[in-house]
């Protein structure tokens, strides 16, 4: 006597194991599987090559040869360059572009190998993110290649023109003072010559 092992049952069909399952129009879940490998294993097939468009390639963003940091343990990353400051930690991601970064900070921690950098926006909100360090000594160089990047990219809110301008400002005032001190020295002459 033979015995078969496993279940004896069929598979059930129908709406309640199918949702698109239509009595009459479709055919169940299970039949379209084997009628799918039926089709595809009887129809001809054409043994020409097809031709097929050259895909597009997406362009490239031109990179600049610019300095870039990047930080980042198991959790979190940092990343500044060219395109601003990109925070990520777990599945939360966020990017600030340079306009939109009144400032960058950073911060060491006492005991341990926690690295924070802040980013700060003009309407007065922060974006901490901490990340593990491999050892202390990494502090120095992540704080060099992010003052790097800063320096080469983002602007204190003053342009050339602006950093001209305070530099003409700090000439005339200088000038001014020593006009000032000519006067001075001048009237204090003419006194001199009264007394005697």
């Amino acid at each position: 006597m033979e015995q078969r092992i496993g279940s004896s049952s069929q598979p059930l069909e129908g709406a309640g194991f199918d949702p698109a399952f239509i009595p009459g129009l479709t055919s169940p879940a299970s039949g379209r599987k084997e009628d799918a490998k039926a089709t595809t294993d009887t129809e001809p097939r054409d043994t020409a090559p097809e031709e097929t468009a050259p895909e597009a390639e997406p362009e490239a963003e031109a990179v600049p040869d610019g300095p870039v940091f990047e930080a980042s343990d198991r959790r979190a990353r940092i990343v500044a360059d060219h395109r601003g400051v990109r925070l990520s930690l777990d599945d939360q991601e966020c990017e600030f572009r340079w306009d939109e970064i009144g400032a960058v900070e950073t911060e060491t921690a006492r005991f341990g190998k926690r690295y924070t950098v802040t980013v700060h926006t003009p309407d007065s909100r922060w974006y901490p993110i901490e990340v593990e360090a491999p050892s202390r000594g990494s502090f120095a160089e992540w704080d060099t290649a992010l003052d790097e990047v800063l320096d080469a990219y983002f602007e204190d809110g003053e342009t050339p023109d602006a950093e001209d301008d305070a530099q003409d400002d700090v000439k005339g005032d200088a000038e001014a003072e020593a006009e000032a001190d000519d006067k001075d020295k001048d009237a204090g002459d003419d006194g001199k010559t009264a007394a005697e």
